[in-house]
């Protein structure tokens, strides 16, 4: 731990107050003195714009794309357009204190990378990367069950940093339990249950480019080097692939469960549970009496139910229906810090962001992530001091109004 109670190598640590995030904003006009530019924008909103001159259409469409129309996208991103941030002056505001603990993982702001599968389309070291960013700055990574590495190789790179694992539900039972004890083993504290992607939506880019990572091998790095995944196979994946991809099409994809499953997740998880893919307060009301820990809502970025509703317009009912009794946690359209202060005001525990850093890692691996997440914790830092509030605890609906 730092001086300040915050990570490691974070920069710009206050004194028993947290990272001073905002910090970045000086060291790079500094380094401007001496002739050196941010390796890449710092405009988080260009950022998809700058990734499709890098990627190939394969790799941009996946990260890049959404289900259908893209309306749901397009939603999530005028749902925080519609609110603004009303400023307050003369609030004491100076120093700020970003840190939280949420489900026993101590924070030092309410930002989470999303779990984003098969990074290894957007560059080489994929998720190792993304965790040795995440790490350096002590914000938690969400490893998606469709990592391009391995469970273990992901928790090596991430050392000591804090990090949660996302599960894609396997259909035999034995290849499930055995990956969430691999998670266990490895460190990785909260599990975050995606319920929304139990098979693929209609995405017209994907489809139109015939691109799918998963079914040549890529992103199945968990399951494929997982032992009760091996035992049905004749071949190992190294020897023989096709089987492999076979075996797995059917087991992650296809299946809808029921309410009356997630006791079967408890028996073997001894960690909080979190639902992802919340969009309705019944449902969050569902998630809590079942005794879940947390939910997050969200559509998958408008990844899978073209014409949906924004998340950002039903996390206030959500989460004053069940925020007294889970955690409840956002994703979906976050860009920038205020946007992540939007969430915040509105019930969100914590935030998660997803496509930027993607795109940071297409700009730069490590270091990409890292500019990323200094940049976006900066934004949050100042936007949240210039607004007037000191913790993210200040924040309340009456912090916004519609445009």
């Amino acid at each position: 731990m730092g001086e300040s109670g915050g990570p490691a190598g974070t920069p710009g640590a206050r004194d028993g107050q947290g990272a001073n995030f905002g910090a970045y904003q000086s060291e790079i006009y500094l380094n401007g003195l001496g002739g050196q530019l941010p390796p890449f924008t710092t405009d988080l909103t260009a950022l998809e714009a700058s990734a499709r001159e890098r990627l190939e259409d394969g790799p941009f469409w996946y990260v890049a794309g959404a289900a259908g129309s893209g309306a749901t996208d397009r939603a999530n991103r005028e749902a925080f357009d519609r609110r603004r941030i009303v400023p307050r002056m003369l609030r004491d505001a100076t120093v700020r204190d970003l840190r939280t603990t949420v489900l026993g993982t101590e924070m030092p702001a309410p930002v989470l990378l999303a779990p984003i599968g098969v990074q290894s389309i957007v560059h080489p070291d994929g998720e190792l990367a993304t965790a040795r960013a995440a790490s350096a700055l002590g914000v938690p990574m969400i490893l998606s069950t469709a990592s391009s590495h391995t469970v273990e190789e992901v928790a090596r790179a991430s050392g000591d940093g804090p990090r949660w694992y996302q599960l894609y539900w396997p259909n035999e039972d034995e290849v499930c339990v055995s990956i969430l004890k691999r998670a266990r083993a490895a460190g990785f504290t909260t599990l975050v249950v995606t319920l929304d992607t139990w098979t693929l939506a209609w995405r017209p880019h994907d489809l139109d480019l015939s691109y799918l990572p998963f079914i040549r091998g890529v992103g199945t790095a968990i399951p494929f080097s997982d032992p009760a995944f091996r035992a049905g196979l004749d071949k190992s994946p190294e020897e023989d692939l096709i089987p492999a991809v076979l075996r797995w099409v059917p087991m992650f994809t296809g299946t809808d469960r029921s309410w009356d499953r997630l006791p079967f997740l408890r028996e073997h998880w001894d960690g909080p549970i979190v639902l992802k893919g919340v969009q309705h307060p019944d449902d969050a009301r569902r998630a809590a009496d079942a005794g879940m820990d947390g939910i997050v809502v969200s559509n998958h970025g408008g990844r899978q139910v073209d014409g949906a509703v924004a998340s950002l317009d039903m996390l206030p009912e959500i989460a004053e229906a069940v925020g007294d009794r889970i955690e409840v946690l956002f994703d979906s359209g976050v860009r920038t810090g205020a946007d992540v202060v939007k969430a915040l005001a509105l019930g969100a525990r914590a935030v998660l962001v997803g496509r930027p850093y993607a795109y940071g890692l297409a700009h730069g691996g490590e270091e990409g992530v890292r500019h990323v997440l200094r940049s976006l914790l900066a934004d949050l830092d100042l936007t949240l001091g210039l607004s007037g509030h000191r913790t993210p605890s200040e924040l309340s609906p009456e912090v916004l109004r519609h445009a």
